[in-house]
């Protein structure tokens, strides 16, 4: 098929959909172009910045027809920054395109053709992140990473984050810190600050992650920010772009915040994963439990189960838990957050879940409903063999990619009916998408 566009060329599109990214889609004698900053239902003039066999990339030149949808950018660095993909369009508008995006893997990859239900949205969809990692650029400016690249684009203010954790950064980089790390020569200190909250406690853990460990006199800082609990050194001397090394060193407080989900508390450690919307994550959790149907003889296991969350919401009503993380400090914060809530009848196991669950299976244990929420890459090949031997009478599949998450259901469907597949917004303006998979063994 000869290309029907060329590189630096201007066209005029209709656009008839949007692709993964919230991007909108134009065709081309039947060929696709992904255009950045379009919507559903527009006619634009577009210029090709990339063309590819298969598709090409283009951006808006002028509107010509502009969709109802479409809105004026409450932030003054989003054309620029990499953190949200969807502030031109309408709020709720972004939970129909969501729907849809699940929606078309649904019916492109699954044998059972369901219909995805409406994204559950956040009443106020801004300042809802706990949990913050800004970069520092050498003019001391706290910022953040421009799109598809390590170049820091300063903050007046990020709508997504909070404004205290703003303030607290900025306050660091223009009081505390000596020299700003350089990624080019390795040279300096002070490489990013991650700040996490407790949104239910109002306490506040500050992290710099630094290229060594020299301390800072707190006082001034926690005079200022006396919702500050604790203030921790991250010691990372690699060239990488993780950004948290498993070396902290505390300079003021316990180490650790605790926040409140529910009706339990939960400790918070640097490198323990803890969801970042917290007013969404309690929705999915008690959602998922709802949809689980526990009774008080079911065993439940908790796989990725991180500090323990979704396993001690769902202690309560059955008669054992267990969860199973890779994270060590996680497992330990799981343990401690089962003590400080009184619950005797969850046991928190530190590996591999390939390994691990096999290694419980072993013990002869046979749970009856099972919670999985695996990172990104999804289930392995070993654990979903396994989902499939139990035939269990629920099992709760909550994924923050939908893409592997219907890799997976396409291989539990052929032991398991999909009884209902919902959306949540965990990150609002965004183009990632959070769900709750509910499923039950095939009769």
């Amino acid at each position: 098929m000869e290309i029907p566009v060329k590189k630096n060329e201007k066209y005029i599109v209709d656009i008839i959909d949007y692709g993964s990214e919230g991007e909108g889609i134009a065709k081309i004698d039947s060929y696709t172009i992904f255009v950045v900053g379009a919507l559903k239902g527009e006619k634009c003039k577009i210029h090709i910045t990339k063309v590819l066999t298969t598709h090409a990339f283009a951006k808006i030149v002028e509107i010509i027809k502009s969709s109802q949808y479409r809105v004026t950018s409450d932030c003054e660095t989003y054309n620029r920054c990499g953190g949200c993909t969807l502030r031109h369009i309408e709020y709720n508008e972004t939970l129909k395109i969501k729907q849809e995006k699940v929606q078309n893997l649904v019916n492109k990859m699954l044998d059972n053709k369901i219909i995805v239900e409406p994204t559950v949205g956040m009443e106020v969809p801004i300042h809802y992140r706990n949990k913050a990692i800004y970069p520092i650029s050498k003019e001391k400016n706290v910022g953040i990473f421009a799109q598809r690249s390590h170049d820091i684009i300063p903050i007046n203010e990020c709508l997504i984050q909070t404004k205290e954790s703003q303030e607290i950064a900025k306050f660091i980089v223009q009081n505390w810190s000596d020299t700003i790390y350089d990624e080019k020569t390795g040279k300096g200190l002070l490489r990013n600050i991650m700040i996490r909250e407790g949104f239910n406690t109002n306490e506040i853990m500050c992290v710099l992650v630094q290229n060594g460990r020299k301390k800072y006199d707190a006082k001034a800082l926690i005079q200022k920010f006396p919702r500050i609990k604790t203030i921790i050194i991250n010691v990372n001397t690699k060239n990488t772009n993780v950004v948290l090394s498993n070396e902290n060193i505390v300079i003021y407080g316990q180490g650790y915040i605790e926040d409140k989900l529910g009706e339990y508390i939960f400790k918070i450690s640097p490198n323990s994963f803890y969801q970042v919307n917290p007013v969404q994550t309690e929705k999915i959790y008690n959602y998922a439990i709802e949809q689980a149907k526990l009774k008080k003889d079911d065993i439940v296991c908790d796989l990725y189960c991180g500090i323990g969350t979704i396993g001690i919401f769902a202690s309560k009503y059955v008669d054992k838990v267990y969860g199973i993380e890779i994270v060590e400090e996680a497992v330990k914060n799981a343990k401690e957050n089962a003590k400080i809530n009184n619950i005797n009848n969850a046991e928190f196991l530190t590996g591999d879940v390939e390994q691990a669950f096999e290694k419980l299976l072993e013990r002869n244990i046979k749970p009856s409903v099972i919670f999985v929420d695996p990172p990104r890459k999804g289930l392995d090949e070993k654990t979903i063999a396994n989902l499939c031997k139990l035939k269990l009478d629920r099992l709760i599949y909550i994924s923050c990619n939908p893409a592997t998450l219907m890799r997976d259901l396409q291989k539990l469907e052929t032991i398991y009916n999909i009884e209902s597949i919902t959306p949540f917004d965990n990150f609002c303006y965004s183009s990632h998408v959070e769900s709750c998979s509910v499923l039950s063994l095939k009769d």
